[in-house]
């Protein structure tokens, strides 16, 4: 069966690009249904105003109530071990209990605070970088460099061992691998809560001056262990997942516009637009968590009822000729255009200025240590079947 056929339409691609029936659905219609890979059906939004109505209104698009969802063939998990899971994972609430959660992490992840993490992640990409300079090409950009990276500033950010991150690395993959059955991602999910809540223990017996350790002092009163864990699993899964698969298919990206990377390369102060750019054209989130409707709703002259799942296809909604002229083609010299690659509304990405940071560190450092960076050997593999797009490997030169 090919990867069409099983792939739901708005994690369908082709290479860089949507799939031009993705395109066509948002130029079309903007809202069509489809089915997912859970085996329950959804409304796909596409353009980029109405995902931004979506995304932008709690009260109608509820993430809360997506747990009255129950995917066939799901293992058959307790009222009361659903409860355990959900506790802490910003993703399944909505306001109220949403802004508790997050107001209590807010303070850790704006830029004045990043920016004391500068130097060190400054560090890691030097050490990563000289890593591949002293073994020599041909290197694989991801294993080497777009995964490790970001790995490790989470670790050190939320208090994880190092050591442990081949652990938590392949449980990642398997819990977000749309093409293994839904026991073996539950499993892994489980394996993943299990390591957490030891982690968290430990940090509640002895908490440090890292994330985790941080909450335990200042919120151990406001924060049961259940969400401890929680929000321990999410910022780990998010912040080392999305980052390396920008950083690796970014490069891609760049390299493949010889004429984009030269002009980064030149005018290394076009760092920032060129992250947003390459935010907005990548879109490697294809969809975010998805959405129940709390009441009937209109969308792009669709009328769809109370209690209906509602599903943002990212990418389409960034290449929307709405947002932007020639939406199609990558061009570093845009800017900002307030695109949806990291969400929009309440639960717009909290890690967002910490992933820019990297990404503002690392794609200067590598292009100006390995200024002759090119493909070799066997093509980069794009990865489809995961909830964050990428690629599995990248051989690289110089």
């Amino acid at each position: 069966m090919s990867d069409s056929a099983i792939l739901p339409l708005f994690m369908k691609r082709a290479g860089f690009d949507p799939h031009p029936e993705l395109a066509q659905a948002r130029d079309e219609e903007g809202v069509r249904r489809v089915s997912t890979s859970f085996g329950l059906d959804a409304w796909m939004v596409t353009r980029f105003a109405d995902v931004r109505e979506v995304l932008g209104d709690s009260a109608r698009f509820s993430n809360a109530q997506r747990a009255g969802f129950r995917p066939p063939g799901l293992p058959e998990i307790s009222e009361e071990q659903l409860k355990a899971m959900r506790a802490g994972n910003l993703l399944a609430f909505d306001p109220p209990e949403h802004t508790r959660l997050r107001r209590m992490l807010t303070p850790e992840f704006t830029m004045r605070r990043m920016r004391r993490l500068e130097p060190r992640i400054k560090d890691i990409v030097a050490e990563h970088l000289d890593a591949m300079e002293a073994a020599g090409p041909p290197a694989d950009l991801v294993r080497d460099f777009a995964l490790p990276v970001p790995s490790l500033v989470i670790c050190e950010l939320l208090g994880v061992p190092y050591g442990d991150r081949e652990d938590f690395q392949r449980r990642t993959s398997r819990m977000l691998d749309l093409s293994l059955p839904p026991e073996k991602r539950v499993a892994a999910s489980l394996e993943s809560r299990a390591y957490m809540s030891e982690l968290v223990a430990r940090t509640q017996a002895e908490p440090g001056e890292e994330l985790l350790g941080m909450l335990v002092r200042e919120h151990g009163d406001d924060l049961s262990t259940d969400e401890l864990i929680g929000i321990g699993s999410l910022l780990l899964l998010a912040g080392h997942e999305t980052t390396s698969n920008m950083l690796g298919i970014g490069t891609l990206a760049l390299l493949r516009h010889p004429d984009q990377f030269e002009l980064l390369r030149k005018e290394p102060e076009r760092i920032n637009a060129a992250v947003e750019e390459l935010l907005r054209w990548l879109s490697i989130v294809h969809s975010g968590t998805f959405k129940v409707t709390t009441t009937e709703v209109e969308l792009a002259g669709t009328r769809i009822p109370a209690d209906e799942l509602v599903v943002c296809a990212l990418p389409a909604a960034n290449r929307d000729p709405a947002l932007v002229a020639d939406p199609d083609r990558l061009d570093l010299t845009r800017g900002d255009l307030g695109h949806v690659a990291f969400g929009h509304g309440v639960h717009h990405c909290l890690g967002a200025p910490l992933a820019r940071m990297e990404m503002h560190i690392a794609f200067p450092a590598l292009f100006e240590r390995f200024p002759g960076l090119r493909e070799a050997g066997e093509p980069a593999e794009f990865r489809s079947f995961n909830v964050v797009y990428g690629l599995t490997s990248f051989p690289v030169a110089w």
